[in-house]
């Protein structure tokens, strides 16, 4: 007889996610306005899928970014100041026991092993100036627990227990 492996409830899954979801849009969002040289730490390391594709999967704006380094460089060298207003979130669990490659699964009931879907929409004042108009902005990332938080159980809670996957943000016209 094939064991089950275990998923959490439905009660623990949103409680996760929706705690998940808020930590990392505050977190994130803060670091793209003032903290950019810490950009690339909210990524999961590289890694590449069956397909050859590789993770994490970065568009920003229709431009594919090949890895998180890209991506904060780009933030620190080419993109004037921006304020982002966050208008709302969602997020929705996407696999409730997500194993990488090398990990030994915690069995899925504590919520810790989730795959989240977290989707973001509000504006971004691009440049400095006072007249610069807010533009809308559509973002989704696909998260995922960053593997030595799982092995930490008892310990201070790190900075950040759910890493990029993969991410597309569009400008909304």
């Amino acid at each position: 007889m094939a064991v089950q492996a275990a998923v959490p409830s439905l009660d623990v899954a949103v409680d996760v996610s929706t705690e998940a979801a808020g930590i990392f849009v505050n977190k994130f969002y803060h670091a793209l306005h003032s903290s950019r040289q810490n950009v690339a730490t909210f990524y999961a390391p590289p890694a590449t899928m069956p397909n050859g594709r590789a993770l994490p999967a970065i568009l920003f704006n229709g431009n594919v970014l090949p890895d998180a380094m890209s991506f904060q460089k780009m933030f620190q060298e080419q993109m004037p100041p921006m304020r982002y207003e966050i208008q709302s979130y969602d997020c929705q669990v996407v696999n409730s026991n997500f194993v990488a490659d090398g990990e030994a699964s915690d069995g899925g009931a504590s919520g810790k092993n989730m795959t989240i879907l977290v989707l973001v929409s509000g504006y971004v004042k691009i440049g400095e100036l006072r007249d610069t108009p807010m533009r809308g902005f559509s973002e989704t990332f696909v998260l995922v627990p960053k593997a030595d938080t799982r092995a930490s159980r008892g310990r201070k809670k790190p900075l950040k227990e759910w890493l990029i996957q993969s991410q597309n943000f569009r400008l909304v016209v």
